[in-house]
């Protein structure tokens, strides 16, 4: 079964969607989801159709505006025009790569999202928080997927690494190749359902789209041996359908995820920093010399980790310069 054949539940809608619509557009309009984005298209579906459409939708200023894969339309009579795009529940956006100014959309409307790493010289607690911190913003529940457990004999200094990253963290170790290993996985995968998958390029993202679909389709390729890492094999944002019911987002892998606007994910991700910064002496405390710093204390007596405190600071500063370029182009 494939788009074409599901029902608007089966991809997705539900009342946040449904109350946006007047009862003129319903008459008229045809609700259809964003499956797919192509330079210059868009694959959409709706129900029981399926097509291709311009991505330009009159009068839309804006980049949240125009639509990214995960969004839901409303279509013209003849199915051959976007109208406009509903509210969304979610979006992922990231800064654009070479404009510090700009912003990309990445998806929209996703109800978890798998941060996908693997075990093995690639595996970066940092680069997991950056996509946790994403996340967080957003407001979509995360899960950590741990893949390439046959090319190491302990496991569990992955998992134990990326559990120390947040109590309560949901962790799950699988081989992407076999269907056994990633059942598991179903519970979030059911009717109506979108999960998206973050990770850097070479890490199984593919490989368990595969399988998850009970399909080769998606193209694969084998890491470098000397360094772990692999090249894109995903080159298009699109939704695949799963043997659960639900949809997956298969999105090109971002080694480099610059982050935008992320303040308050920061904040959850390191709330054990964010506690301890309340209790300094000094309300604008850069927690370094100063006295009455708890933060410095804090790691002095092992509470906290001077490498989490490091990555931590890189995170705030990198989220203080893009605040400062945004304040910069704001109109006077």
């Amino acid at each position: 079964m494939d788009s074409a054949d599901q029902t608007l539940e089966q991809l997705g809608w539900d009342a946040h969607f449904e109350n946006q619509i007047s009862a003129a557009e319903a008459a008229y309009c045809h609700p259809a989801r964003v499956m797919a984005v192509h330079r210059g298209q868009i694959a959409v579906a709706g129900s029981g159709w399926a097509g291709d459409l311009s991505p330009y939708i009159a009068g839309a200023t804006p980049s949240d505006d125009h639509p990214t894969v995960g969004d839901w339309l409303l279509t013209s009579a003849d199915r051959a025009q976007a109208l406009r795009v509903l509210g969304r529940k979610n979006l992922f956006k990231r800064r654009a790569p070479g404009d510090p100014r700009g912003e990309q959309m990445i998806a929209a409307n996703v109800d978890t999202v798998f941060l996908v790493a693997s075990c093995n010289q690639d595996f970066s607690v940092a680069r997991l928080e950056r996509y946790l911190v994403l996340a967080r913003e957003v407001g979509v529940d995360a899960v950590v997927i741990l893949t390439k457990i046959d090319l190491t004999d302990t496991p569990e200094t992955y998992v134990d690494a990326v559990r120390a990253i947040e109590p309560g963290l949901i962790v799950e170790t699988v081989d992407g190749r076999e269907p056994d290993a990633v059942a598991r996985l179903a519970a979030w995968c059911g009717i109506g359902k979108t999960v998206a998958f973050l990770g850097s390029s070479g890490v199984g993202k593919s490989t368990l789209v595969n399988t998850l679909r009970g399909s080769a389709s998606i193209a694969t390729q084998a890491i470098r041996e000397h360094d772990g890492t692999g090249r894109h094999t995903t080159t298009v944002r699109q939704m695949h359908r799963l043997d659960q019911g639900g949809w997956l987002l298969d999105l090109p892998g971002m080694r480099e995820l610059q982050l935008s606007d992320a303040a308050a994910g920061i904040a959850e991700v390191f709330d054990d920093f964010t506690f301890a910064a309340q209790e300094c002496r000094f309300s604008n405390c850069a927690h370094g010399g100063e006295p009455g710093c708890a933060v410095r204390a804090a790691i002095d007596a092992g509470t906290l980790t001077p490498e989490r405190f490091a990555r931590w600071r890189a995170l705030e500063a990198g989220e203080a310069a893009t605040t400062a370029r945004t304040s910069r182009r704001r109109p006077r």
